[in-house]
């Protein structure tokens, strides 16, 4: 037996029962992340600011939209047979999921009431 193989045979310490004081460890790699994230934010934040505010009233309007079409039209199969593609409305689900923080069956925006039987009443017939 080669001593390679030798060395790799004999047991291994198991370090399970020498916990660490939190699931970051001692926090190091934490610590120097938000050290870093700080200073990008500072350096950085007051270019981006104005145009993060411009990008966001955009795409919070379409996201509004589509959560109203998505009610309206009765979900994934009502967006579909209006003609939107299957990863289309999966795209704009995850957008509305990591913007919102919940899927758009489940948002309800305060102060707004939907009818969907005097909706679908008014559509025209195709």
């Amino acid at each position: 037996m080669s001593e390679r193989v030798r060395e790799r045979s004999e047991p291994v310490a198991d370090f399970r029962s020498d916990r660490m004081p939190s699931q970051e460890g001692k926090g190091i790699a934490r610590r120097a992340w938000d050290a870093y994230a700080a200073q990008v934010e500072r350096i950085a934040g007051p270019a981006i600011q104005p145009l993060a505010r411009k990008v966001a009233v955009p795409v919070m309007l379409d996201l509004l939209g589509f959560w109203l079409a998505w009610h309206l039209e009765g979900g994934f199969e009502g967006l579909q047979e209006m003609g939107m593609s299957r990863a289309s409305i999966y795209r704009r689900v995850s957008l509305f999921r990591r913007t919102l923080g919940l899927h758009p069956d489940e948002y309800m925006p305060a102060g707004i009431k939907l009818d969907i039987a005097a909706y679908q009443a008014s559509k025209p017939e195709v």
